[in-house]
């Protein structure tokens, strides 16, 4: 299978997000990549409060030009679900065109008040699901799933990524959305707490792990650099900063 991953900004406007996302598909159609991930929220923005029409509109929009382009989506992105619950995850397509499912963050961020505020009272939470994906079995995880910083998890940790190993998955999709900033704390303490998370659990789950952050804003560096994770090594990673594009076949 081969993989793209966008490390692209994301915004509040879905016009904008729309169009690198996009341009995100028009790159995996020329590397004549499988499927491309996007960041956390990457269409929607991060955000539960967004326009649903437009929404649901610029979805349709990318679907298809995907399915033009014959290139898979792992769409990292918020969405109304028929159970008219929001949710922050994943949708993952065949190149086909073919949905397959979402998967939904599982730890979702707060304050560590006894009552937590933040996006723990916005989103619903799903069980965890596992997907054939050309004859792999993968999953989706979404940005504090893979490492629950302490500093923003009023949740219990439950180990999403060793929950979707034993169902079978060998390969994690895993769409960030961090916040940082440019301080030493940020740029060098959080980010090696957010990488060391996906590295030692590629290693322990004997999971490929691929990962990508929001880009925006575009001068400071990620909360956790794109990349591709296995047996506890990087295989390939993107720059820190900035709209950038990869590819590899795993």
């Amino acid at each position: 299978m081969k993989i793209a991953i966008a490390q692209i900004p994301v915004v509040e406007e879905i016009g904008k997000n729309l169009k690198e996302i996009t341009a995100a598909v028009e790159y995996a159609k020329d590397v004549k990549a499988d499927i491309l991930l996007t960041p956390e929220g990457s269409l929607s923005g991060y955000s539960h409060i967004f326009d649903r029409k437009e929404a649901g509109e610029a979805l349709k929009e990318i679907c298809a030009f995907a399915k033009k382009s014959h290139v898979g989506l792992a769409l990292g992105t918020c969405w109304d679900d028929d159970d008219g619950k929001c949710y922050d995850g994943i949708r993952f397509y065949l190149p086909d065109g073919l949905y397959l499912g979402c998967s939904a963050k599982q730890l979702l961020c707060g304050t560590l008040d006894d009552e937590p505020i933040g996006e723990i009272n916005h989103y619903a939470v799903m069980q965890p699901r596992v997907f054939d994906y050309m004859g792999t079995v993968i999953g989706g995880l979404v940005c504090n799933d893979m490492w629950a910083n302490p500093s923003v998890t009023p949740m219990s940790d439950t180990y999403p990524a060793r929950i979707l190993a034993k169902m079978g998955a060998k390969v994690i999709f895993h769409a960030v959305n961090g916040g940082r900033d440019e301080s030493k704390f940020s740029q060098e303490t959080v980010k090696l707490f957010h990488e060391a998370h996906i590295l030692v659990q590629s290693a322990a789950y004997n999971l490929t792990i691929v990962s990508v952050d929001n880009a925006e804003p575009l001068d400071i560096g990620v909360a956790s650099k794109g990349g591709f994770a296995a047996r506890g090594e990087w295989l390939f990673t993107l720059p820190d900063k900035g709209r950038q594009y990869g590819c590899l076949a795993i």
